[in-house]
């Protein structure tokens, strides 16, 4: 509908012409025809108090709504909704309870009709100066807004007197329209206390997730993590060296810090260093730290990484990236328990676990010439193997979920993963493990555009959608397009092979059947195998 233009606001509907029938319709229609298009009570409202000027001749209507109630403190309600008024107008529309004419619609829940403002001592002019309004007789009409049954606003408009309508063919559509605003600001209330309980419950269901399966801050329960975690747990108590071995981004981190809580040394320092950022020139020093003088530079003697693990753990972090000439010197540290600092001459005691990880195959860098075979002995006594992501599928899920509500707290977000995005989550391969999938999940809850995220929005984050070409199907996979299927094309016990076929896992099996995850998925609530 084309709103109707008319630059004095007061002299809408006052012709004697006017089909008033027609034009509450109009009003009814419109206010319902935005209620189906929207559910937000601030669009609705303003809307409808534009039609009551535009249609009706109600003008400078305002939807005077209760704030926060403060213990101690007195009740006020302000205007949120307008049509007609200025901005400062607006910000001046504060009532206490029992203020004027609005403060008492508000205490009493009785409407209240001013057949002329000039003449009512309770009348205020306090949101409209009386200069701004016309030189006529001008009344004011003021109807409580209720949600069971309490009043928690007042809907207020004026209205010229000289004018050939009838005063209670008025009061019926604001009644109407006061009892519709109520129904909506409820809904709101409902709608906002179930999003505070499904957050709330979220937020439990994170932390019962990550107390119920995570032990050392390492998240999940597959077989090969649970065989990782009895081997570092059965080697904790001894003093030999631990040697992790698996790709990068499987959290050897997690891991050393792991061996380190799990030992009596869990309440001494616990120091990790990264040998790859190290420069060639430096190892000494940092490692076993330098006396004073030792270099140009060194104004004043400094403890290295091991004196300062001294009783506790240090982890060497990408230990074949090692220099031969510091691997000679790490040896000596090892089975001597002592180190001389650069430029020092006195060795100083130290009592170290030694936590190394790499990602090489140190066997091969010894054949190489590359990693001294007698430290790799030494470091080689209880090696444990990480598993990757792709051997840790079941764990996906409660990794998402603990890295959505990781990045949720820490960026003050509040994204939540649909069903069939986890399933999507679980059929990636990750090749980058468990470091991939937590930067994927954090810059989904930084870039997603609604708050939950299902498998298509999940698409455009998926390392598949930068632009690099999909490859062809192997051979007994679904093609890249899939031919019409009826609901009938498999039976049952192709459906249950497939399952069996592919571990359980729904998506895997329904792309060997040229299946999307819905239709295989329905096809097995038909077969009774759901």
């Amino acid at each position: 509908m084309a709103p109707l233009r008319n630059n004095d606001p007061d002299a809408a509907g006052t012709g004697t012409g006017t089909d008033w029938n027609t034009q509450e319709l109009l009003l009814m229609r419109e206010v319902m025809k935005m209620v189906g298009r929207s559910l937000a009570p601030a669009f609705v409202l303003r809307e409808m108090l534009h039609l009551m000027s535009e249609l009706l001749g109600l003008n400078r209507g305002r939807m005077v709504l209760a704030g926060e109630t403060r213990p101690g403190a007195e009740r006020t309600a302000a205007v949120r909704h307008a049509y007609g008024l200025t901005a400062e107008e607006v910000q001046r529309g504060v009532f206490r309870w029992g203020e004027g004419v609005t403060g008492r619609v508000l205490e009493t829940g009785v409407p209240a009709i001013v057949q002329d403002v000039d003449a009512e001592p309770l009348f205020l002019f306090r949101t409209v100066p009386r200069e701004r309004l016309p030189q006529q007789t001008v009344a004011f009409i003021a109807l409580p807004i209720e949600v069971n049954g309490a009043t928690i606003g007042v809907l207020g408009c004026h209205r010229i007197r000289s004018r050939q309508r009838h005063l209670n063919d008025d009061l019926a559509v604001l009644r109407i329209l006061a009892t519709l605003a109520g129904q909506l600001l409820r809904l709101e209330q409902l709608v906002a206390e179930q999003t505070r309980q499904l957050v709330a419950r979220n937020a439990a269901l994170a932390r019962a997730l990550d107390s119920a399966s995570a032990r050392y801050g390492l998240i999940g329960r597959s077989p090969a993590l649970l065989q990782a975690l009895a081997e570092l747990e059965r080697v904790s108590q001894s003093q030999a060296t631990v040697l992790l071995l698996g790709e990068s981004g499987t959290g050897k981190e997690l891991f050393a810090r792991a061996v380190h809580l799990a030992s009596g040394r869990h309440d001494q320092p616990f120091i990790k260093v990264n040998c790859s950022a190290i420069p060639d020139t430096l190892f000494e020093s940092e490692l076993f730290g330098y006396e004073k003088g030792a270099f140009t530079g060194a104004n004043a003697a400094r403890a290295g990484w091991f004196e300062q693990a001294d009783g506790g753990t240090i982890f060497l972090d990408e230990i074949g990236e090692l220099p031969l000439a510091m691997q000679s010197k790490l040896l000596r540290t090892l089975q001597e328990g002592t180190l001389v600092r650069l430029g020092g001459t006195r060795e100083l005691k130290v009592n170290v676990r030694l936590v190394a990880a790499t990602n090489r195959d140190l066997a091969a860098e010894v054949q190489a010439g590359r990693f001294r075979q007698d430290l790799y002995y030494r470091l080689n006594v209880i090696p444990i193997r990480l598993p990757s992501l792709r051997e840790r599928g079941e764990d996906v899920r409660a990794l998402a979920l603990h890295f959505v509500n990781r990045a949720n707290q820490t960026h003050q977000r509040n994204v939540n993963l649909a069903p069939d995005a986890l399933a999507r989550l679980e059929a990636h391969d990750w090749p980058g493990n468990i470091r991939e999938l937590g930067n994927l999940i954090e810059r989904l809850v930084l870039l997603a555009d609604h708050t939950l995220v299902t498998a298509a929005t999940l698409e455009r984050f998926m390392p598949e959608g930068s632009g690099t070409p999909p490859p062809p199907p192997a051979l007994g996979e679904a093609p890249v397009v899939r031919d019409y299927q009826s609901a009938q094309s498999h039976s049952a016990n192709a459906l249950r092979e497939a399952l069996t076929r592919h571990h359980g896992n729904q998506s895997r099996a329904a792309q060997s059947l040229g299946l999307t995850l819905r239709q295989f998925a329905y096809r097995l609530r038909k077969a009774g195998l759901r």
